[in-house]
């Protein structure tokens, strides 16, 4: 294989794993637009809680990042459930009007406690894995980001399998098409969807998890995360999680093939370039018409 070539293979491999971040992330914030028809401004803050829910335990109990998914899923469940159950759920009919105020508010509330209570000096884990790579087919690939993508993969799956196989998945979807059809049906909608904003804000709190070992955390992280979040939805299409996984993909693609082709200091700028371009010329998404929604 000729350099070049080699080149864009690793810059393409690099883009699909970032990619599949971007698409875990995307997943939970399409999720909760699909059923509430609510944008969670405070998704990447919620990240930010992940990434520092595995930094504290790490600090203190010496918990690989990895292995305290297994406590930081379960809390940013319950999290997303609480903030839904308590504080969205009180605006009622006002809820989709209202909603991008009351999650910025809930979003400045998460990142200053993170600042009163980790401070504003960025942090990160010394993990022997950090920055390790491996050789596969003449590309390198970083074990910590090939770890983020399997997870991804996981969490993505084991997602599909509880909305389709699974008698509250059924409920899930049946919200999401016509709520008072299946309040009519028995479905309690209030509590679906406590339930889909408690997924959708753990899958924000999974990503910030296995984001820790590549990145420093710091209490105001999340807000790039947000916006990528945005980019990722609207590309696939509000509402659409199949559209999420693959604009995350794309979204990944492009920022890399941008900073390795054009420069790295404007990656970020690309996947917006992006993102104006689809939206002007199809609002929709580019999935929004061929691909059904949750």
């Amino acid at each position: 294989m000729d350099p070049n070539t080699l080149a864009l293979v690793q810059t393409l491999a690099q883009g699909l794993l970032t990619g599949g971040i971007y698409a875990l992330i995307g997943t939970g914030l399409s999720l909760i637009f699909g059923v509430m028809r609510v944008i969670n401004f405070a998704h990447g803050d919620f990240l930010a809680v992940g990434m520092f829910i595995a930094l504290f335990l790490f600090q203190r109990l010496h918990l690989d990042p990895y292995l305290s998914l297994l406590i930081a899923a379960p809390i940013g469940f319950g999290l997303g459930y609480l903030v839904q159950r308590f504080l969205l759920a009180r605006l009622g009919d006002r809820l989709e009007s209202s909603s991008m105020l009351a999650t910025l508010g809930i979003g400045l509330i998460i990142s200053n406690g993170l600042l009163l209570g980790f401070g504003a000096q960025p942090q990160s884990i010394n993990v022997a894995y950090a920055t390790k790579t491996f050789a596969l087919g003449g590309i390198q690939i970083s074990l910590p980001l090939l770890i983020a993508g399997l997870g991804t993969v996981l969490a993505i799956v084991l997602l599909n399998l509880f909305l389709y196989r699974t008698e509250l998945g059924r409920a899930v979807r049946a919200t999401a098409q016509n709520p008072l059809g299946a309040e009519l049906q028995g479905v309690n909608t209030n509590w679906v969807q406590a339930v889909v904003f408690g997924l959708g804000v753990a899958f924000a709190v999974v990503a910030g998890v296995l984001l820790l070992p590549l990145l420093y955390a710091f209490p105001t992280v999340g807000e790039n995360y947000t916006l990528k979040a945005f980019v990722v939805t609207v590309l696939g299409g509000l509402g659409n999680l199949p559209g999420a996984i693959a604009g995350g993909l794309i979204l990944g693609i492009i920022e890399s093939l941008g900073a390795y082709y054009l420069s790295n200091n404007y990656r970020d700028a690309y996947g917006l370039v992006v993102f104006l371009v689809v939206l002007l010329l199809r609002p929709e998404g580019l999935f929004g018409r061929t691909v059904k929604r949750v």
